[in-house]
């Protein structure tokens, strides 16, 4: 015979000081699992959308960033027209880029961080969606003036429109405010790439993307660049490029998100074993009495489990309220591919709310299982004895 689950709705209403300190600290525990994956999230989903399906990035083979890559114009002009190249109007859809890295400090900080710097061509922007001027203008080819996104301008000091930052020794000066649908791209400056080139001294390219006929095509040619050894490039889909750039800084926070919330877990665990173990000690005579009734070891095994089951339940309730306020927040942390600033939202998605409520079970579970079996060992004798 089991116990009616208004017993233990009873219980933990009975002792609410204890109950509410419970759940608190088992929702702080879930909160702060919930927000580091909720980091993590948003930088997956930041890269994971920054790839267009028909591109191709072509870098220098044994490169694993386009800040340590180097193409040269001969090598570009003999990729833009290799067969499965994308035309428009006749002009093949290639695009060379260089990358290069300047010290911003953040504002309201006096620490900083690396943001990056891409050249970019008529055609780049061709090749990308979501992209579009906010405030100001484009730059105009060949001068030394800058866009900026919207998120890095918000981040860094003196990057707003009409601010200007040097490049080695040239001075660029910021025309423009752009937005590129929560992309990768919002994470940088934009200038001409002749203008990039001059200021850095660099007569070559960093990457160079492309835009293939079809699907059937993208494979193939990936792997005719690759085989080709007088170019000695390589070309991976540009979805695949982003997503395995998100994934050594994703894992890496969730990796320190998971060490955190499992050294706060032991302890909420240990805080409701405590709550429990005070519940059976002040019930005694109670367990006894219904072990009179006719309840079974079990019926009361299982009670005193539901009973945390449904503290911790609790707690994972407070925690989701304190984390959700964080879904879309703006932040950025640095890239461990590119060492450069990465902006991304704060992402609170439903599978992480279902993680979190096994994980706040899990500690429930935890803390229930020892004064559970506590209880239900009781002798009837000596449980009516108990005062």
């Amino acid at each position: 015979m089991a116990l009616p689950i208004k017993y233990n709705i009873r219980n933990v209403f009975v002792r609410k000081g204890t109950t509410a300190a419970t759940a608190i600290s088992i929702g702080i525990t879930v909160a702060v699992f919930l927000m580091v994956m909720a980091l993590a999230r948003g930088i997956d989903l930041t890269l994971q959308s920054s790839g267009e399906p028909l591109n191709l990035i072509v870098i220098r083979q044994g490169a694993t960033a386009e800040l340590v890559s180097d193409i040269d114009q001969e090598k570009f002009d003999a990729l833009k027209f290799l067969d499965g190249v994308a035309t428009e109007n006749g002009e093949p859809l290639a695009a060379p880029e260089a990358i290069t890295l300047v010290y911003r400090p953040r504002k309201g900080q006096s620490q900083g961080a690396n943001v990056t710097i891409r050249g970019i061509g008529p055609k780049s922007n061709d090749l990308r969606s979501g992209f579009k001027i906010t405030d100001g203008r484009t730059f105009q080819p060949g001068l030394a003036e800058a866009i900026v996104s919207r998120r890095i301008a918000d981040r860094f000091q003196a990057l707003d429109l009409g601010d200007r930052f040097k490049i080695q020794s040239s001075e660029f000066t910021i025309v423009g405010v752009f937005e590129a649908g929560g992309k990768a791209f919002e994470s940088e400056i934009w200038v001409d790439i002749n203008a990039l080139k001059s200021a850095t001294n660099r007569p070559s390219y960093s990457s160079v993307l492309l835009r293939v006929k079809d699907a059937a095509t993208l494979e193939t040619l990936a792997a005719r660049i690759a085989d080709d050894q007088r170019l000695q490039l390589k070309a991976t889909p540009e979805i695949k490029w982003y997503e395995d750039q998100g994934s050594a800084t994703s894992q890496t926070i969730r990796g320190l998100g998971y060490f955190i919330a499992v050294i706060m877990a032991v302890g909420a665990g240990f805080a409701g074993m405590n709550t429990m173990y005070a519940a059976v000690s002040h019930r005694t005579q109670e367990i006894g009495t219904l072990r009179v009734l006719g309840f079974s070891r079990t019926s009361i095994l299982l009670s005193f489990v539901l009973e945390s089951m449904a503290i911790a339940i609790l707690g994972v309730a407070i925690g989701i309220l304190l984390a959700l306020p964080l879904n879309f927040v703006s932040t950025g942390t640095n890239n461990f591919v590119t060492f450069s600033e990465i902006a991304f939202n704060f992402r609170v998605t439903w599978d992480l709310v279902g993680a979190a409520l096994i994980f706040g079970a899990g500690i429930g579970l935890f803390g229930s299982l020892l004064p559970s079996i506590r209880a239900s060992r009781f002798a009837i004798v000596d449980a009516l004895r108990e005062t």
